[in-house]
Formats: C-alpha cells, structure tokens, sequence
C-alpha cells in the first residue's frame, strides 16, 4: 500500500513544494519506507512508498521519464507488469528497475490511454505530460484502490485519502447529505460522491484527463 497525492494549478500559479509536502505527510501510514515530490511550475506531484517489489531507490517516486517529459506517481500493484515489460523490450526499451511503475511510464510513452485497457491488477495513479500539459488520473477496474478529487477555481487536488486534500484546503466541512445517507443504506456512497459536498471519486476503470 502507498500514497498519492498531487495539485495542478491555473491561472499561472507556481505550485509551492509545502502543499505537496502537507499532503503526503498526511499518507505516511499509507507508505512507510520513502517518501518524494515533484514539483514543476504549476504541477506538483506527491508519493509515500511501501517498497515491494523493487526495494532499491531505483523504484523511488515520482518516478521521471528518461526524456524529463513524464512524471509518475502509482500506488497499487500490476500482476501481468513482467508481461507488458517484455513487450516493451520488444520494442527496444531497456528498464532500470524491477518496478512495475517504470512499466507503466514507459507503456503510457508507446501506448497512451491505450495502455490503461492493457493493466491486470489494482492500483491507482497519476501521469503528468509536460509537453503537452496533460494529467491523467488513472483508477483500477474494481476500485480497490482509493482515488478523490476537488477542484477549484484555481486548480485541481487529488488523493489517495480525502485527508490530504482537506488538510491543504480550508471550508470542506460540508456534508453531502444524498451521499450520507446512501452510505447508511447500502454501506457505501453512490457513484462518484463521498460524504463531503465538492470531494468527488474517481470512478473505478476511469480516468480524468485534465489539460493545463
């Protein structure tokens, strides 16, 4: 289990690298071996760690492209990334760590959106696209793992935890009372609610794309 959590800011806002550091020392528990920022101009990007599969800082995140273009940040596992890496190698990509995030940034760089169909397993995880200023917030099929966003006037927050963005964001005290008492009935909210008005989910097997 690790933590996520990023803000991709408007209006030619720098992203200050303590809102980022706000927001994943909220997910400690979630990633107790390592943590790490990215911070670009208006992107900022947030991981705690639970070393798995690579324990080497070679599977430290954010995670960045060769080329500096992309920037990853995963939570989750990839059960078929041995597959997917060997097709890669196919194509001439040579890999330095034994991760199965650095599967995902390379097939995102060949396969695009494409490559989210290609996924066996449950994970979470945002991709940011520096040339084209896109970011991609990506949720397994199941929605095993926990993926929420807020958006603002003057950008967009998203979060393993919905902790990590209130702590960052004052006023997200409101109940949504439609999405309370669907959780009383069912034992779970519907859709993409949660129990605070303007926290939204991300659906599971969806992804938001949103363009800077």
């Amino acid at each position: 289990m690790c933590g996520i959590a990023g803000y991709l800011a408007t209006n030619d806002i720098v992203v200050d690298s303590a809102i980022i550091q706000k927001m994943t020392d909220t997910l400690i528990h979630r990633g107790p071996d390592d943590s790490g920022i990215y911070v670009n101009g208006d992107i900022g990007l947030g991981h705690r760690r639970l070393s798995i599969l690579d324990l080497s800082s070679l599977g430290h995140q954010p995670m960045l492209s060769e080329c500096g273009n992309y920037a990853i940040v995963f939570n989750g596992e990839i059960y078929n990334f041995r597959e997917l890496k060997q097709s890669l190698q196919g194509l001439g990509h040579v890999f330095k760590s034994q991760s199965d995030t650095e599967v995902i940034l390379k097939g995102f760089q060949v396969w695009k959106t494409d490559l989210f169909k290609k996924l066996n397993g449950i994970f979470s995880f945002a991709i940011w696209n520096q040339n084209e200023r896109e970011l991609y917030i990506v949720r397994d099929r199941l929605g095993v793992k926990p993926l929420y966003v807020y958006q603002r006037n003057h950008g967009i927050y998203f979060a393993s935890e919905i902790k990590a963005i209130r702590v960052v964001c004052a006023g997200l005290n409101q109940i949504d009372y439609e999405a309370f008492s669907a959780f009383l009935y069912y034992g779970n909210s519907l859709g993409s609610k949660t129990l605070y008005q303007n926290i939204n989910s991300i659906k599971p097997g969806s992804y938001l794309l949103i363009k800077d």
